[in-house]
């Protein structure tokens, strides 16, 4: 009888790691120190299943949070572990690094301020986005990385690829804060936390901070650069911004998929929109220029 039991035990040891390399790892306490904001910076890292048996290079995501959020947003609220297995086990996600790194709300997000004290974008571009890519297995240059979003998120994620058409292939800006919609609400907003800028400065900032002015301004020749692909539920109190963008993109000969769905700024609603996200993702990594 014992010998019966230990080809059982090795078996069922065998199934047991098999599963667990069909699995991806969520790390949520990585860090990086920056000269830049002059501190330590968290963020989260999801790892596609056989990262770590493996010697492979996978497409990266950078997930991006809302306000009053952390790095670990997406993983305690948003199913991002749960939803990435799901799909890559089904064949309708491609197996990618996804990373989600913290943003400080009270600091402007994931912008430079006005009087350029805090430089969290220049954070990013500078120093996040060559540290992760060369701390991990990351298949590089534009074709391979894509960047999405939610709300604060969202905005981060409209204007770094608004700005850098050529470092992302795929942009889902979800929910978007696309920034004020006119310089007097902007002008509110600026003048209560930068005492001594003055209206020209304001004006600058608010140019390069407003989806729609951007939008605007973007060269014909990076008008096709990304694709797009922008999601905002019917009840959003954001709604109306995302519909002027929808619509000043189609203005503007941008190409870009829209959706409105039932539902309202809540994590609900990112949840049920993050496979369709995923899935989107993984055709640009596919997808050839």
């Amino acid at each position: 009888m014992l010998k019966l039991k230990i080809p059982l035990m090795l078996f069922l040891v065998f199934i047991a790691i098999n599963s667990y390399s069909q699995t991806g790892i969520v790390y949520d306490n990585q860090t990086i120190e920056s000269e830049i904001l002059n501190k330590s910076k968290k963020y989260s890292v999801y790892l596609p299943p056989g990262y770590n048996t493996s010697e492979r290079d996978y497409p990266i995501l950078y997930l991006l949070h809302g306000a009053n959020d952390d790095h670990t947003g997406w993983i305690q609220y948003g199913k991002l572990e749960h939803t990435a297995n799901e799909g890559i086990s089904n064949g309708t996600v491609s197996p990618m690094i996804i990373v989600m790194p913290h943003a400080e709300t009270d600091k402007g997000g994931y912008f430079n301020s006005i009087d350029n004290t805090w430089r969290y974008e220049d954070f990013f571009f500078d120093e996040f986005i060559p540290h992760v890519e060369e701390k991990f297995r990351v298949k590089k240059g534009k074709r391979f990385r894509a960047i999405a979003g939610l709300s604060m998120g969202g905005g981060g994620t409209l204007m770094y690829a608004l700005r850098h058409p050529d470092l992302f292939q795929t942009a889902c800006p979800l929910s978007s804060y696309i920034g004020p919609l006119t310089f007097e609400d902007a002008k509110a907003g600026y003048s209560s936390q930068n005492a001594g800028v003055s209206d020209g400065q304001m004006r600058t900032y608010y140019r390069k901070h407003n989806a729609l002015s951007m939008v605007e301004d973007l060269p014909e020749k990076n008008r096709s650069a990304v694709r797009w692909y922008l999601d905002c539920g019917d009840d959003d109190f954001l709604y109306e911004g995302n519909s002027l963008l929808h619509i000043a993109m189609k203005k503007n000969e941008i190409p870009h998929q829209f959706r409105v769905r039932d539902g309202d700024h809540t994590w609900k609603y990112w949840q049920e929109a993050l496979p369709d996200v995923l899935e989107f993702v993984s055709k640009g990594y596919i997808y050839r220029e």
